[in-house]
């Protein structure tokens, strides 16, 4: 496994699984400030651009995970 490819999906990792736990409702940052609804609303101002970010670091994990997968010359052919 390449180094640099497994440095890089470790931080994103770590960055995703920080950006979900501050997503979860009563715990992210509306319930910080005591703003936790029970009524539905939408996204506005940074919990939009957290559900932005969390997507993107969703999509680089499957690129890193696939680049690994694609690169491994350590697997044997079958």
């Amino acid at each position: 496994m390449n180094p640099a490819l497994a440095a890089g999906q470790l931080i994103v990792s770590a960055a995703l699984v920080l950006a979900v736990l501050l997503q979860a409702r009563g715990a992210g940052l509306s319930g910080a400030f005591g703003g936790d609804s029970a009524v539905y609303r939408s996204r506005r101002g940074i919990e939009r651009r957290l559900w932005q970010f969390t997507i993107i670091l969703i999509v680089l994990f499957v690129l890193f995970s696939m680049a690994s997968f694609l690169l491994d010359t350590t697997a044997t052919p079958a």
